[in-house]
């Protein structure tokens, strides 16, 4: 993944200086429930993923068994080839290019925590970034059906956002 030079927008999202989605904890640990950042930086998107484990694999741990190490494996899989997970407004022109994913429980010899946690991060670019408006989450949400709410912060050129998804929805939309 390359090098992020998104001033305001990664300051904003890193800091939590947004004015109106500073109004509720962020990154709240509730199994079913994930925290998507959504941010537009001239023609970047970047879309930061946070999961309790749980939410994504089915426990909050490090595997135990053969079939664990599998679903863990496949998991990040799955988020490290995050383009058909996500479905950027087609409008905007947008191409998957690169995405990465992890969780500490998962690596060897990984902690066996109570509440572990999955990161994962996708960028795009966008040929019209002004035109992205919506992200279908349809493929994440099919791959993923333990997560039953989405909670997103999106910083775009338009202004600030916010919006949760709960299932059955799966387009998060913004703007005007």
């Amino acid at each position: 993944m390359k090098t992020l030079n998104h001033g305001c927008v990664a300051v904003a999202l890193a800091l939590g200086a947004v004015p109106v989605l500073a109004a509720e904890p962020v990154h709240a640990h509730v199994h079913g429930a994930v925290q998507l950042d959504v941010a537009v930086d001239g023609p970047t998107l970047i879309l930061t993923l946070e999961a309790p484990l749980d939410s994504v694999v089915g426990f909050e741990r490090a595997p135990r068994t053969a079939a664990e190490k599998k679903t863990a494996q496949d998991a990040l899989a799955a988020l490290r080839a995050s383009g058909p997970l996500f479905t950027p407004d087609p409008a905007a022109g947008c191409v998957f290019q690169s995405a990465t994913a992890d969780s500490e429980a998962l690596q060897p010899g990984g902690k066996a925590g109570d509440h572990a946690d999955l990161d994962a991060t996708a960028e795009f670019t966008c040929a019209k970034p002004q035109l992205l408006r919506r992200i279908d989450l349809g493929g994440l949400l099919d791959r993923f059906p333990r997560i039953q709410r989405l909670q997103a912060q999106i910083v775009t050129a338009q202004g600030q956002f916010k919006q949760t998804l709960q299932r059955p929805a799966r387009v998060l939309t913004w703007g005007r």
